[in-house]
């Protein structure tokens, strides 16, 4: 079973799905019809949330937003939500959406804008000193989406269409985002399609919405903004991270801080899935309604593919193909088949270098990569054409990954690191067992790498100054992360002081205790 371990500078998020936190952002327009444009930014790559991913300017509401006035509006807590977005899009973009404020110049509203970043004055306070106002005629409602319950940071976030004030023009003004600016929708959605780009399911929506209708009358833009049941705080169960790719989120028992294993439907017209992984009924029932979809619509379900072994990866195989009548293969690495033999009926061996031909437009090419390290018959899959990566749980969109004694071997997943490593740059994107899709390949491989190099100094380092146990290594190396998760940990530092006594660094002293041999270094 997958198991996160716990990182020493992060505390572990709480075992049930996040509560999603009050949010809002602006989808930020000017022109008019074909040639109407939207403003984006690109989330730095270094960033712990949807890293990489293309958004628009927003943000988690404060205490404070519920202070200032919005003309137009009588409930006060749609008010709260206008002020939060006004506030988020001035302090990203330095815009503001406010009326009378046309009549400032730039330095003025650069001034406004130093006075609300260093606290000097709150949003509130800003506008009421320079007779400003908020208007909720200026901000048309144009969804509400709740972020999936496999994130350890949820929002429950109101979109707003808010036309960019005349002689404004905004620019990147926070360490969030790394480069931003206008594009054309329909130029935006086509970049989504050649798969060149990444954006949560509420921006897709929204570029995809302004290319097919920016000629639309308002009303009808906004009913088309309003016509999917997810802009209307229903939960996203499919999350087409790029073409070809979707990813369907299943509640299993796993270890913390994740609660759901991602399995994907890959493929057009033919497809796979990829770690159907849910023991509980529900969840399966969910995904086999997706499938028989596709199916009923003319799609091929090929085989389902296992990347490893792993309980809360494999669970809802054998319900599914039972659900599909039995006649579904299943494939797999041989060392993973030997692991399921008990279990899980393997029909095909996947060995290193195979590929998984999909036909569709366009088609796909799966090339299979044996990367063990988290489990001896891992398997990754890599796409060319998309320059797509999936990972299983050698790298996952949140925490770090545990690796545990039969089973798992540090040598051997730093050497997968490592390969993922060489495939760079032509890697866009990483899709992991747990957590949101990275768009951030080359930052998250060498943290990973780092981190378990890190790792490995700070628990020979402990063994050198006198630690002889699992248990006391834990003590020291991993301060603060809770006892709860320490049991876990003894077996992540077993795994590193199998390494350190191959590289003839440490050495058994007795009965689980071990000893630092050769001469210490700097």
């Amino acid at each position: 079973m997958v198991a996160k371990e716990p990182s020493a500078n992060q505390t572990p998020a709480p075992r049930a799905d996040a509560v999603p936190k009050d949010a809002a952002a602006v989808v930020l327009v000017r022109g008019e019809g074909e040639g109407s444009e939207v403003y984006w930014a690109r989330r730095g790559e270094r960033m712990a949330f949807l890293g990489g991913f293309y958004a628009f300017p927003g943000g988690q509401r404060d205490a404070a937003d519920g202070e200032t006035p919005v003309d137009s509006c009588d409930d006060a807590e749609l008010a709260a939500m206008i002020s939060c977005a006004a506030r988020e899009l001035f302090e990203e973009t330095g815009v503001l959406a406010a009326r009378g404020a046309d009549s400032l110049t730039r330095g003025q509203i650069d001034s406004l804008l130093d006075d609300l970043s260093s606290e000097r004055m709150t949003f509130a306070v800003l506008l009421a000193h320079y007779g400003l106002r908020l208007d909720a005629r200026d901000f048309t409602f144009v969804g509400r989406w709740v972020t999936p319950p496999f994130s350890p940071r949820r929002f429950d976030t109101l979109f707003f269409l808010v036309r960019c004030p005349r002689k404004q023009e905004p620019r990147v003004r926070t360490v969030e985002f790394d480069e931003g600016g206008w594009t054309n929708a329909r130029a935006a959605y086509g970049l989504w399609l050649r798969s060149e780009i990444l954006v949560a399911p509420p921006v897709l929506h929204a570029i995809k919405t302004l290319a097919d209708g920016a000629a639309d009358a308002p009303d009808d833009l906004v009913r088309r903004f309003l016509s999917v049941p997810q802009a209307r705080r229903e939960r996203v169960r499919r999350i087409e991270f790029t073409p070809g790719f979707t990813c369907f989120p299943v509640r299993t028992p796993t270890k913390p801080p994740a609660t759901h294993t991602n399995a994907y439907v890959i493929g057009h017209e033919d497809f796979v899935v990829v770690d159907p992984g849910s023991p509980y009924e529900d969840e399966q029932a969910a995904l086999a309604e997706y499938v028989d979809e596709l199916i009923a619509g003319g799609r091929a379900l090929r085989e389902i593919v296992l990347t490893h072994h792993h309980p809360d990866h494999v669970a809802g195989v054998e319900p599914l193909r039972a659900h599909l009548g039995g006649g579904v293969r299943v494939a797999a690495h041989r060392l993973t088949a030997d692991a399921l033999a008990d279990s899980v009926r393997v029909d095909r061996f996947i060995e290193e270098g195979d590929r998984v031909e999909l036909a569709g437009e366009p088609s796909l090419r799966l090339r299979a990569m044996h990367t063990p390290g988290h489990t001896r018959g891992h398997l990754s899959f890599y796409e060319e054409r998309t320059q797509t990566l999936v990972v299983g749980d050698n790298i996952v969109g949140l925490g770090s990954v545990l690796i545990e004694p039969p089973e798992g071997s540090v040598r051997d997943y730093l050497a997968s690191l490592g390969r993922y490593r060489q495939l760079l740059p032509d890697v866009r994107v990483l899709f992991g067992g747990h957590g949101a899709a990275m768009a951030n390949p080359r930052a998250k491989i060498e943290e990973y790498i780092a981190h378990r190099l890190e790792r490995e100094a700070n628990i020979l380092k402990a063994v050198r100054e006198g630690a002889s146990t699992p248990r006391e290594i834990v003590g020291r190396v991993y301060t603060d992360v809770s006892v709860k998760l320490h049991a876990m940990a003894e077996r992540a530092v077993l795994a590193h002081l199998e390494k350190l006594e191959e590289d003839a660094l440490v050495s058994r002293a007795g009965e689980g205790r071990y000893a630092a041999t050769g001469a210490a270094t700097s």
